[in-house]
């Protein structure tokens, strides 16, 4: 059974309701003091997630490919589309204060929290390990931080927060029970550049939700797919020839 996937995207989905049902009585200051504290614990996570690499080319060539990927088939905007469906009916059904943020920095937000909760390295690596050893100790970690997390970006964004639980649930149960599969496939130099390309992710995405730059983090999602691959044909192929 799934359990630590469960536990990680029932948290998402409670701390989010928490959050939207609660908005209106934290103060903006704390909300907003909060979300910088977030920023810098995704980046704190991303960088320790990096400093595990094995071939730094091979995870900059992915990113860099994965990125241009992601730009050319417009990832992000195709993101922003759904959401934005996904958010007028659920306008519809909670009714309550409007937020005071702009449209734009209310999608980009949102697809921030969509990446961070989807596609973290924490998470791919946690679903893998429980799907393959059915130890949960890392979602089960995850769980306790994506709560809190949910709970202070639905202050400001509402009740759509805890739809982001529905493609977390998605992703990492298939991670879940792909893991049999997918794991005997890789080596340790493999997963350390996996773990390191998410670490770049969950930066980019820290420094996203902080306010210091907006980096296409959904753009940035292929190279997930491709830093494994890339890290074998580097270290099978390139480093022989060197």
């Amino acid at each position: 059974m799934p359990i630590g996937v469960i536990v990680n995207s029932l948290a998402v989905l409670t701390g989010g309701a928490a959050g939207a049902l609660l908005g209106n009585k934290i103060p903006e200051h704390l909300r907003n003091n909060l979300t910088l504290i977030f920023g810098v614990a995704s980046m704190s996570m991303g960088i320790t997630a990096i400093v595990k690499l094995t071939y730094l080319p091979a995870v900059v060539f992915a990113v860099i490919i994965g990125t241009a990927i992601g730009e050319l088939v417009h990832l992000e905007y195709g993101i922003t589309v759904v959401a934005k469906k996904v958010q007028a009916p659920i306008s519809r059904i909670f009714s309550g204060k409007d937020s005071d943020m702009s449209q734009e920095e209310f999608m980009q937000k949102l697809v921030s929290i969509v990446v961070l909760f989807c596609a973290s390295g924490t998470g791919i690596f946690g679903a893998l390990q429980a799907g393959m050893t059915g130890d949960h100790t890392i979602l089960f970690s995850k769980s306790i931080l994506d709560f809190f997390t949910a709970a202070i970006f639905a202050a400001s964004l509402g009740y759509i927060t805890c739809t982001v639980c529905v493609p977390q649930f998605v992703v990492l149960v298939l991670l879940f029970f792909s893991a049999s599969i997918i794991m005997p496939l890789t080596n340790k130099e493999m997963l350390s550049d996996f773990t390191a390309c998410g670490g770049i992710l969950m930066l980019a995405t820290g420094l996203r939700i902080s306010g210091i730059k907006s980096f296409p983090i959904a753009n940035m999602l292929p190279a997930m797919v491709l830093v494994m691959p890339f890290s074998y044909f580097w270290s099978h192929v390139i480093m022989s020839l060197l």
